[in-house]
């Protein structure tokens, strides 16, 4: 299982969260958010992976961020079209693309169908208020509707509690968690003692 903590900021407790031996760690690069990202931090993880979370961004930032952060995924959070995402592959074609969606009804699920192909992954994300970091669950029954071919992370207000329902949620493209606010003692700062229980808890 792919394990991603989301949202980090701080090189301190970047450097904390990547001794939990996690498989990817993503960096968001939206200014609306309150994990914004502006400058690159006193430290990079070289132990996992990192990942650039865009919103509707232009392709010249999301280059100049892959530069900057050494990334090696992108995630898309927006409403990037398929065509854009074509474009992005024809330039980081050394890059994973992780394709986001807000998800609250199987309904949700067919705009998927535009994007397979051309996303290494999707990202299955509760619709709300936000784009995302909303810390609200969806109902993840509605996934037993995707019969896509991608596989998929599993998003959307995960939290410390959860070690039980993710560790017995089943779907043959599930590849993994995202994990973000519900770990937080502040935005953009995680809490490393409680992430490490929920790790164990879950890798039992």
């Amino acid at each position: 299982m792919i394990i991603k903590v989301c949202g980090m900021r701080d090189g301190d407790n970047i450097r904390e969260v990547e001794q939990l031996s996690i498989d990817w760690m993503g960096f968001i690069f939206y200014p609306k958010s309150s994990r914004y990202v502006s400058e690159v931090p006193a430290y990079l993880p070289t132990k996992c992976k990192r990942v650039g979370v865009f919103v509707d961004a232009s392709t010249d930032e999301i280059t100049k961020k892959i530069h900057d952060f050494y990334l090696d995924a992108i995630q898309l959070h927006g409403n990037e079209s398929p065509e854009q995402i074509s474009h992005l592959l024809s330039l980081t074609s050394h890059l994973s693309i992780i394709k986001a969606f807000n998800i609250a009804t199987a309904e949700d699920l067919k705009s998927t169908a535009s994007y397979t192909g051309l996303a290494d992954y999707f990202l299955f994300d509760t619709k709300g208020a936000s784009v995302g970091g909303n810390g609200e669950k969806f109902d993840w029954s509605v996934l037993d509707s995707y019969e896509g071919e991608t596989p998929f992370l599993l998003s959307g207000g995960i939290g410390p509690d959860d070690a039980a329902r993710v560790s017995s949620f089943r779907h043959p493209k599930c590849a993994g968690i995202d994990l973000n606010s519900k770990f937080e003692s502040s935005p953009a700062y995680k809490d490393v003692t409680t992430l490490s229980r929920f790790l164990n808890e879950i890798n039992k």
